[in-house]
């Protein structure tokens, strides 16, 4: 298996100690092999060792304390933190006593941050893995990407075995991550809103009308939804709210699962070639995973929310706080009937750059709006020229 070289930079100074978070397959467990090889491992998904430790947890320390000074110099790593939340009471005692640094890597922090276990009181960073980005890519390919997803393994594959691991790994997800987790109880209840993911994915969500779909109510809707967010399968993009104005949709959300590749296999889309309607949403999902994989890495806290018009008017990406806009379209020409809610936008907020993101071959300026091929746009991003 190739082994990426990794935007995600992990340097923790003397006594620090770090979370590392990120959904499964997303590359966690090989950059902390590739970059700490000296330190010591506890994998939690260890049958053996889960059982032992979450017997008494109080056996990690000791098993800690009885390794070599020279290698406790390194920080230790506990995978899968979050099966056994009672040792971060160890990993605290370890960390004030005797000056030792950890990382402690995980696929969902829910259990944690809904257990009130402890949570180290700031004495540990937090980091987030995603899948892929264009950066980490030599000679990305936009349709594998899109179709695949750009979870390392999936990306790699053929079409056929991607096709199937995609599969598998939305079925392994269900009953992994949310079920085996004991998040939620009501599994048939919960499959069906997965379901339905596969057509309000990205789109302004309606509460009321998934649940009605459901067979729930619009509350436990919203459960599912945060379940979601915390275990790091979707984000959540706000609407843009600098003024307040009856004809600007301010309540709707949208929601965004974290790879281009398992909302693909939600919809049961197959994209083969670079036009129409799915292509389109695909594109503008892939750009806001690189958007929000840039802040996480570049250590950036800038907002990214959407904003729209009851009128239809519409600007996919709206960056801090209007400073940037950022339209996405998966068209080869962008015309003037493109513009229109950017315009509009311009007009409102007078943001410092206007951008469409698109297929075009060449960079051009049309008025105030900079329009930039998507693959210009992306090593512009990377290297800090869009966003800071």
């Amino acid at each position: 298996m190739k082994v990426f070289d990794r935007i995600l930079n992990i340097k923790l100074p003397s006594k620090q100690s770090a979370f590392l978070w990120g959904a499964r397959k997303t590359g966690k467990s090989t950059y902390l092999k590739t970059h700490f090889p000296n330190s010591i491992i506890f994998d939690f998904l260890k049958t053996d060792l889960y059982f032992k430790i979450s017997k008494n947890p109080a056996l990690l320390r000791e098993l800690i304390l009885a390794k070599e000074k020279a290698l406790l110099r390194y920080p230790i790593i506990l995978d899968e933190v979050q099966k056994i939340p009672q040792v971060l009471d160890e990993v605290h005692w370890l960390i004030e006593n005797k000056g030792l640094r950890f990382i402690l890597c995980g696929s969902s922090a829910r259990k944690l941050m809904r257990g009130r276990v402890n949570l180290l009181g700031g004495r540990a960073w937090r980091y987030e893995m995603f899948p892929l980005v264009t950066a980490e890519i030599e000679n990305f390919n936009l349709l594998r990407g899109l179709n695949q997803g750009l979870i390392p393994s999936h990306y790699l594959q053929n079409s056929e075995d991607a096709k199937r691991s995609l599969t598998a790994y939305v079925q392994d997800y269900l009953k992994e991550e949310v079920f085996a987790e004991g998040l939620t109880r009501n599994v048939p209840a919960f499959s069906r809103f997965f379901d339905a993911l596969g057509y309000t994915h990205g789109e302004l969500t309606n509460y009321a009308d998934i649940a009605r779909d459901c067979g729930i109510d619009s509350k436990t809707v919203k459960e599912y939804y945060q379940i979601l967010i915390d275990t790091l399968m979707a984000i959540r993009i706000e609407p843009f709210k600098k003024r307040q104005s009856r004809q600007v949709i301010t309540k709707a959300v949208k929601y965004y699962l974290f790879d281009v590749g398992v909302a693909g296999c939600l919809r049961k889309r197959y994209l083969i070639e670079e036009k129409g309607s799915e292509f389109g949403k695909a594109f503008e999902h892939f750009l806001l995973m690189e958007i929000v994989a840039y802040r996480s890495y570049k250590g950036s806290d800038f907002r990214v929310n959407f904003w729209r018009t009851k009128y239809g008017l519409e600007v996919d990406y709206v960056i801090g706080d209007g400073e940037i806009a950022i339209e996405v379209k998966s068209t080869d020409y962008v015309d003037a009937r493109d513009l229109k809610g950017l315009l509009a936008f311009i007009d409102i907020y007078s943001p410092k750059r206007s951008i469409v993101v698109c297929n075009e071959q060449e960079k051009r300026v049309y008025d105030k709006i900079e329009i930039i091929p998507w693959r210009e746009f992306l090593h512009d991003l990377w290297s800090s020229n869009i966003l800071r």
